[in-house]
């Protein structure tokens, strides 16, 4: 293999694909990276079993071949590599990287041992890049972390149609986010539970493209459940596999239908600055105390008797009935500064029905519109100490 490539364009290849690399690799050939130079390019790839990236690049290619390298040695020193072209040539025991006058030599692994990439399932649909990257950030804030609870992990994909639908929650915090695509089909319907932190790393790496290809396999014709995303940009494309999460997603969208008692509509940049300052003197696991009052909230929290804190903010309460059924409502302070965060509204409309149950946050485009339904977040309150 013989082939030259810019210098910017191998480092930033060779970086998102060696994010796919497995920290603790369950065989040694897994931490390899897969370089194929042929007449359309230089394709790069990894596989950790699990989550496949692939890379296809512009080279300049006078040999074809296929070689496997460290994929994390690879990454770092194409990153150090100074802005110059970059020349490789590889036999069957060695690549040889120059670049200006730095020069690098690389054993390589044997390609016969790399396992086969799967391949990308049937193409699904397609969706705007920023619109997709800001929908998946919006709604894997509220999944879970815990690995050993691997489903609450997992961001639910929902199509119908025109429709795609985002949903995550951990137990505590659930968020949705609905948004319009092209479908290859007009019919087509389905839902499947994607890995979330591969989700919004391949959401978040794909903006440099207008759009993004989504392509789902759910039956066992079309082999083991996976999920393919493709990027194309003017600096080549992306494609990303991942093995969908096979446990069934519990019945939770019916938590997103709040019967309000009593409504709080707030500026949310204000809120977000109020909540953040007063939380810093929130003791662990406890409550961010909101207390509404005719036509303001005031939030507080306190380090048992070693500090306290607390801010007063405009609010507009609505009272659904004769009287007021909740006047405290209790939020964990980080899962509140991350709804908010999530928002991306001007206003932020709060739903509450009773001390205890789930509080359901929506955005406004203004005090006085109606929410903006195609986000809802909710939480799930803290109990209060008397």
């Amino acid at each position: 293999m013989k082939i030259r490539v810019e210098r910017d364009a191998l480092a930033d290849a060779v970086a998102w694909v060696a994010r796919s690399l497995p920290t603790r690799p369950t065989a040694p050939i897994l931490a390899g990276m897969l370089l194929e130079a042929d007449a359309n390019g230089l394709t790069l790839s990894s596989f950790d079993s699990t989550t496949s990236a692939k890379v296809k690049m512009a080279a300049t290619v006078t040999d074809e071949g296929t070689v496997l390298v460290s994929g994390r040695l690879l990454a770092e020193i194409a990153r150090s590599l100074p802005n110059k072209p970059v020349d490789l040539v590889a036999d069957h025991s060695k690549v040889e990287l120059t670049c200006g006058q730095a020069r690098f030599t690389l054993q390589t692994l044997p390609v016969e041992e790399y396992p086969t990439l799967p391949d990308m399932p049937t193409q699904t649909g397609e969706v705007e890049a920023s619109a997709f990257e800001k929908a998946v950030g919006q709604v894997v804030v509220a999944a879970g972390r815990d690995e050993l609870l691997s489903v609450f992990t997992g961001v639910k994909i929902e199509i119908d149609g025109e429709n795609l639908s985002l949903l995550a929650t951990d137990r505590y915090r659930m968020a949705l986010k609905e948004l319009t695509w092209r479908p290859s089909s007009p019919s087509v319907e389905g839902a499947v539970l994607v890995p979330g932190k591969v989700l919004a790393d391949t959401a978040k790496s794909m903006t440099s493209g207008e759009s993004v290809t989504i392509s789902l396999s759910t039956t066992e014709a079309e082999g083991e459940g996976l999920a393919g995303f493709i990027g194309e940009s003017t600096k080549g494309s992306r494609e990303a596999t991942t093995r969908l999460l096979s446990q069934a997603f519990p019945k939770v969208r019916h938590l997103m239908d709040v019967d309000a008692t009593v409504s709080v509509r707030v500026s949310t940049a204000d809120l977000l600055a109020a909540v953040k300052r007063v939380s810093l003197v929130a003791e662990r696991n406890t409550p961010l105390r909101m207390r509404i009052e005719d036509d303001h909230i005031v939030l507080e929290a306190a380090t048992g008797d070693q500090a306290q804190g607390s801010e007063a903010l405009e609010a507009e309460v609505g009272i659904v009935g004769d009287e007021q059924s909740i006047t405290d409502a209790g939020f964990n302070p980080h899962y509140l500064l991350d709804a908010l965060t999530a928002l991306d509204a001007p206003y932020a409309h709060f739903s509450f029905t009773l001390p205890g149950k789930p509080c359901l946050i929506m955005g406004l485009a203004t005090v006085d519109g109606d929410p903006l339904t195609d986000y809802r977040h909710v939480i799930m309150l803290m109990r209060l100490p008397s």
